[in-house]
């Protein structure tokens, strides 16, 4: 079932994601903990860079973005819809 849900968010919201909207959620949910743009000066946690996350062997956007939909437990509850994780996932993939 995942699976088919994974495969079900990269061919619906793949076409429709908007990274710049991604970039602006992104500031808004993820600058707590993540280093998001290069206009920020440091990630005050040791969570990822985002543009370290792109750059992982094996990296997709409908990974990431099926990620966001039901976050690990350190990160907060953000209740992304799917147009939101997807354009999300597309600003970190643009980061590559």
């Amino acid at each position: 079932y995942p699976l088919i849900l994974a495969a079900s968010l990269a061919a619906t919201s793949t076409y429709a994601a908007n990274p710049d909207q991604g970039e602006t959620l992104a500031k808004r949910w993820c600058t707590g903990c993540h280093l998001v743009a290069a206009d920020q000066k440091a990630a005050p946690t040791e969570a990822p860079p985002f543009a370290s996350v792109a750059k992982r062997p094996g990296f997709a956007a409908a990974k990431i973005a099926f990620f966001l939909l039901d976050p690990h437990p350190k990160m907060p509850n953000m209740e992304l819809s799917r147009d939101e994780a997807a354009d999300i996932a597309a600003y970190i993939s643009a980061l590559k």
